[in-house]
């Protein structure tokens, strides 16, 4: 083995005018979104929420459109924030197109109940049956829904977390007889259907992602104390949550206004090789009692530009307890993949030239003759493993800031380590607490130069519009691919979800 150091430039973001510069927040500040075809609307939002909380949202809107001046200028991340326009050259329409107000005291008896899943699902209903009534009732469309919550729905709205102690009591029937329910069927269609509440995730943002994933609702869920922190106070009087820059809060969610709402990008990446097509793969158990042992699997699948679909694959024994690993047969990979290129030539007329699978662990030989069999002859195929790893560390005895971020190393053709943190010149700081750490980038089928395949998975850490951060530690690929398949299998209506743009799931 034989250790070869390398750099790699930072890679480069396309914004208006063609313009390209390294860091999101200046390519907007200086030259607006990258070009898309016809220009873009006013972008109107609906709120669900509290009166209260709705009320503050009325607040942080106005603001949003105007300027937020960065409040410590010490620190080196943050631009100050223009106003929604100046950045992103459309207009945000501060006043909501639509607002509906649930009762917190409503929130706090559902999201408190003592059974978490009928907790979650009966909180989750509450927001889902408004939206479905709006849809019904009303022709006002918002580009984009905010999900307002009080800090007890997000406390209590996550998996593995109790309940308040003093919450109402359910009446739910037990886990363990909602699974005879399931499995074995009912004469009693009452009795299913509360047994049903068991097929839904302990997650709300999660569940109501995938109750609404065939609605062509996008949604934002955000606390109400990202807004106000006063709104959730400790014994002393001192708010629980310690915030960003409001400056930077500014940036991070109006770039994923923008991504919803306009259904256009911010930017792209910039000087990428034509047709080629990245495609990360994920797995997820199904934890409901109907469908013990089974996984879902899914693709992601992102153009070169950053843009991003989302497809569900089959349902099957997918993960083995010996290996710990997923793994699929050789006719559910040749099905997946085969509907990615689909989609691929329906969108550009032709296969993609180059198309590179992203996972977690290595591709077996049955799966990955079934992603051979889905591509055309003229298109070129690679699995590249990307893992993150404390195998290596380095360390600079000259300087006191760490390795640059874009160092490589690498071990063989085939293995390298690859540092997507670290100091970043144009940050001229470290956004991290410890040495950063290296992910592990290994060809592991197919072929191709593994020099090249690490400039395009550090390109990738820059094109996540959930934020307005220099990068991220992962590619795209995988960044969210924890978060999609836990939508995915959130509900019944998830596990059913049609192929749908990335904005859905983030």
């Amino acid at each position: 083995m034989t250790l070869q150091p390398h750099f790699l430039a930072e890679p480069l973001l396309e914004f208006g005018q063609g313009q390209s510069v390294e860091h999101p927040q200046d390519g907007l500040f200086l030259y607006g979104p990258v070009k898309r075809i016809g220009s873009p609307g006013p972008i109107h939002v609906g709120v669900i929420g509290t009166a209260d909380g709705i009320a503050l949202l009325r607040v942080w809107l106005r603001q949003l459109v105007g300027s937020i001046d960065v409040e410590r200028h010490d620190q080196l991340h943050t631009l100050p924030w223009p106003g929604f326009e100046a950045a992103f050259s459309a207009p945000l329409i501060s006043d909501p197109l639509v607002t509906i107000a649930i009762a917190e005291t409503d929130m706090l008896n559902a999201i408190g109940r003592s059974n978490r899943y009928d907790a979650v699902r009966s909180t989750v209903k509450l927001f889902e049956t408004a939206i479905h009534e709006h849809l019904r009732t009303d022709e006002r469309r918002p580009d984009v829904w905010l999900i307002l919550v009080p800090e007890s729905v997000y406390r209590y709205g996550r998996p593995q977390v109790s309940g308040p102690r003093d919450g109402p009591r359910s009446n739910l029937m037990s886990e363990k007889s909602a699974a005879g329910f399931l499995q074995g069927g009912s004469l009693f269609p009452e009795l299913a259907e509360e047994a049903a509440t068991y097929l839904f995730a302990r997650n709300f943002h999660h569940q109501l992602k995938a109750q609404l994933l065939q609605t062509d609702v996008v949604i934002q869920v955000l606390r109400e104390t990202t807004i106000d922190p006063e709104r959730d106070l400790d014994h002393f009087g001192k708010p629980t949550r310690s915030l960003q820059d409001r400056a930077k809060i500014a940036w991070n969610l109006c770039s994923t206004l923008y991504f919803k709402g306009a259904r256009a990008q911010p930017w792209q990446l910039a000087n990428v090789r034509p047709d080629v097509c990245y495609v990360g793969l994920v797995f997820k158990q199904d934890p409901s009692p109907a469908q013990q042992r089974e996984a879902c699997c899914a693709a992601q699948m992102f153009l070169n530009s950053g843009n991003g679909v989302v497809f569900r694959g089959a349902l099957g024994p997918w993960y083995s307890e010996q290996t710990g690993e997923f793994h699929l047969r050789e006719g559910a990979a040749h099905n997946l993949i085969a509907e990615v290129v689909l989609a691929y030539i329906k969108d550009h007329g032709h296969a993609p030239a180059e198309l590179f699978i992203h996972g977690r662990q290595r591709f077996n030989d049955e799966e990955w003759r079934g992603f051979l069999s889905a591509v055309p002859a003229e298109t070129r195929l690679a699995g590249v493993r990307i893992r993150p790893t404390q195998d290596l560390r380095l360390f600079r005895s000259d300087l006191d800031v760490p390795v640059l971020r874009g160092t490589a190393v690498t071990m063989s053709k085939k293995e390298g380590y690859l540092w997507t943190t670290g100091y970043i010149p144009r940050l001229r700081t470290y956004p991290g607490f410890e040495t950063p750490k290296p992910i592990l980038v290994e060809i592991n089928q197919g072929a191709g130069d593994l020099v090249t395949i690490m400039t395009d998975v550090l390109a990738l850490t820059k094109v996540n519009y959930n934020s307005c951060d220099f990068a991220s530690g992962l590619p795209v690929t995988l960044k969210f691919a924890d978060r999609v398949g836990e939508i995915l299998t959130a509900s019944p209506q998830g596990m059913a979800a049609p192929p749908l743009p990335f904005r859905f799931y983030i």
